[in-house]
């Protein structure tokens, strides 16, 4: 690797086989390169992280009681539904609580009030758990 001090064969691998003992395999080529696991990405980007980063964007910018509306046309041949499926993975992964909703032009989306569910709950609505006692 260029700048590491280590030599790198011609496949861009720095000579390790993978295995952590040397047990005779370095002679013999490897299929594929390799990379250390640091540089490594370790996130995904759907093939609907463009329109769902907009909409979390957006939804960022109003105020609780504005829907954004996404036209139906502007998604690109995708299905609302995977669209939909998306966003509440994304949400859920950042406890943003949306509602949405559609009809035959747009794709409605708003944020919600926290449930008490979520992990949310004001500290005077806290219950303390029910004690039994045995007699």
């Amino acid at each position: 690797m260029p700048g590491t001090g280590k030599k790198t064969g011609s496949n861009g691998n720095n000579g390790s086989n993978g295995n952590h003992g040397n047990n005779g395999n370095d002679n013999q080529p490897r299929n594929f390169a390799n990379r250390l696991i640091a540089s490594i990405p370790h996130g995904r980007k759907g093939k609907h992280n463009s329109i769902v980063a907009k909409i979390l964007a957006d939804l960022d910018r109003l105020d609780m009681e504005t829907a954004i509306l996404v036209p139906l046309d502007g998604l690109n041949g995708e299905k609302m539904e995977n669209v939909r499926s998306a966003l509440n993975r994304a949400t859920k992964q950042k406890k943003i609580p949306v509602a949405t909703s559609t009809d035959d032009k747009f794709f409605y989306v708003w944020r919600t009030e926290p449930t008490e569910s979520q992990g949310t709950a004001p500290l005077d609505k806290v219950r303390s758990p029910k004690v039994s006692q045995i007699r």
